[in-house]
């Protein structure tokens, strides 16, 4: 299970604040979800409760609780906390927030937790400056980001930290955060006379895609927006579909999650399964996805799985690569969806793909062989004096019945293409 919200709540109802931020959780036992990395008995719990907390990266998708942990763990730590967004914060910001951090434990002897919110916003430059404060302790470093920190943070700063990955909220997680904020009499909508059944939880919480923010900012709207029987305010999944709006997928074009579902279209149309492979393309174009990027990739796939097992997969994806260029999208979603459902259903071979590879070593490990002269082209009386192009059979019968060679005579009986 993954999750973000529960009953505790951390600020009183009403003001400006959205409900998303109004119902937090105040300590660990009330932070639903993610059992992995806080359950009972976890390092990450352990290390918060006796307040021995290390530097660490907090990776997870938007909404699954990154920013509530740790304002839980600067509740339960006795350490200073100092919360900065890389997103509207710079370096200079950084040397302030340090210089504070090194008088007050020189001071006080008291530790700086600074949590640095998207801290994949900053450069790899910029990463550098937490590096020697982390080193020496002068700060704690919490960071939170949605991207791969393989990609996105700097070698030395992953290297002194520990990452914990956080896992989107499962529908059943948000459908309790849900009933738990319409409950809430404090600090979610208990004051308000809601009347909704779980079958309309239960959507909200499967088109929230795993994010209680999102999920709760609907319901928030839909409370407000919905028209009013009596004293009732009725929500129905005609109120919640128009409060949800749902108008992104989880893609980002130049992250992550780009390449994982790249990938799972390239392996789905390998293993053949071609509604998985429609699944995938549609996930990419739906969300926006470049549709010439995609018909490339389905021109690779057409030489490198499918190859001459069936030499009209090339024509096809090329096609679909022209009708992509006239057309656009949304136009050609379907010409796209054409290419990918024949590549998953043509027979598959890789023996192009690995003889070129074969190809690729030898070039890289062998000498340049010289062209062999017979092969040589030979177009002054020089040349042919030399020898160039002497003893060339033009002759359309295969090698093996000629006698005649094509390759360096140190690879004569290379065999790239088994």
């Amino acid at each position: 299970m993954a999750g973000l919200f529960d009953g505790n709540s951390n600020s009183k109802a009403g003001g400006f604040s959205p409900l998303a931020d109004r119902i937090r959780p105040n300590s660990l036992d009330g932070f639903l979800g993610q059992e992995g990395i806080i359950g009972k008995g976890t390092v990450l719990r352990n290390a918060i409760e006796n307040d021995e907390i290390p530097s660490m990266i907090l990776w997870g998708p938007p909404g699954s609780g990154k920013t509530t942990l740790a304002r839980i763990i600067a509740r339960m730590t006795k350490a200073n906390f100092v919360q900065f967004s890389a997103v509207t914060g710079s370096v200079a910001d950084v040397r302030t927030i340090i210089a504070a951090a090194k008088e007050r434990k020189k001071i006080y002897g008291q530790k700086t937790v600074l949590f640095v919110d998207e801290i994949h916003r900053f450069n790899k430059a910029q990463q550098d400056a937490f590096l020697p404060h982390v080193e020496n302790g002068t700060v704690i470093l919490i960071g939170a980001t949605t991207e791969n920190p393989s990609f996105e943070i700097v070698s030395a700063l992953l290297s002194r930290t520990k990452v914990f990955v956080l896992k989107s909220l499962s529908a059943q997680d948000l459908a309790q955060i849900i009933k738990r904020a319409i409950s809430d009499k404090e600090c979610g909508l208990g004051e308000e006379n809601i009347e909704i059944d779980d079958g309309t939880i239960l959507s909200l919480a499967e088109a929230a895609d795993g994010d209680a923010r999102t999920a709760l900012n609907a319901l928030e709207l839909a409370v407000k927006s919905a028209p009013k029987t009596g004293d009732k305010i009725i929500i129905n999944k005609e109120t919640i579909r128009q409060s949800l709006q749902k108008s992104h997928l989880l893609y980002d074009k130049g992250g992550e999650e780009h390449y994982n579902i790249i990938s799972a279209l390239h392996k789905s149309m390998r293993g053949s399964d071609a509604d998985a492979a429609l699944y995938w393309l549609g996930r990419m174009l739906e969300a926006g996805e470049d549709p010439l990027y995609v018909a490339r990739r389905l021109i690779r796939f057409a030489s490198e799985d499918i190859g001459l097992a069936d030499p009209q997969a090339l024509v096809q994806a090329v096609s679909a690569y022209e009708a992509c260029h006239f057309n656009g999208m949304p136009e050609c979603n379907v010409n796209l969806a054409q290419a990918a459902v024949y590549l998953a259903k043509a027979p598959k071979s890789n023996k192009l793909y690995l003889a070129y590879g074969k190809v690729q070593k030898d070039i890289a490990d062998l000498p340049s062989e010289s062209v062999p002269l017979h092969l040589r082209n030979a177009p002054t009386k020089l040349m042919k004096e030399l020898g160039y192009g002497e003893g060339y059979k033009y002759d359309k019968k295969e090698a093996k019945e000629t006698g005649q060679t094509y390759l360096p005579d140190n690879l004569r009986d290379r065999k790239y293409l088994e």
